[in-house]
């Protein structure tokens, strides 16, 4: 499993787009799955989608809803460049997360003691905090690294999985939960035993 992405080839640098673009960052992480007979794995996942929020973290385009699908318009108004609202994105990821988390945690019969670290999409570290205290845990237990590598959106947490990874901070059979938030708004977690 692959999350990639090049993100500094489609920001905008000027004045106008500077308070997005200094968030953004390139990379990439791969995870790979196999089989086993033991009772590690992917125990469960969980998806979610907001559609009213589309246009409050998005890129309007290139788009199929237009012919051509980028035009020279659209370059000179700037709709090729990601857009995002932050207080919206910030308010409902910091009330997304936490309930996806738990969604994962009683899926699974699960409290937030039995879980050795949870693995959130690097989206920012005030969201990674605020999370934390809603959640009322350590900060050993939520994983960052945003300030090595940045928000490199569909790659943060296959990086951050092998950065706790190469750290030490998973162990086998310890039981973890990845968490995502992004565009769309859409939501996710998945709860793994190593």
């Amino acid at each position: 499993v692959i999350g990639a992405e090049v993100q500094s080839t489609a920001l905008d640098m000027s004045t106008k787009g500077r308070d997005t673009a200094v968030l953004f960052a390139d990379g990439a992480g791969a995870v790979i799955l196999k089989t086993n007979d033991g009772d590690s794995g992917i125990l469960s996942t969980h998806l979610h989608c907001q559609g009213k929020f589309l246009k409050e973290l998005w890129c309007e385009g290139p788009t199929s809803r237009e012919n051509p699908r980028l035009s020279v318009d659209m370059l000179k108004e700037g709709r090729h460049f990601p857009y995002m609202n932050g207080r919206e994105v910030f308010k409902n990821a910091v009330r997304r997360f936490p309930e996806v988390i738990q969604e994962a945690l009683e899926a699974n019969d699960l409290s937030i003691d039995d879980i050795s670290l949870i693995i959130p999409h690097q989206a920012n570290e005030r969201i990674t905090t605020a999370v934390r205290k809603k959640l009322g845990i350590e900060k050993s237990k939520i994983f960052s690294n945003i300030h090595k590598f940045g928000n490199t959106t569909g790659a943060s947490i296959p990086i951050a999985l092998c950065d706790a990874y190469e750290q030490g901070k998973i162990l086998e059979k310890d039981i973890i939960i990845l968490a995502a938030f992004g565009a769309g708004f859409t939501w996710a977690s998945a709860a793994i035993r190593w």
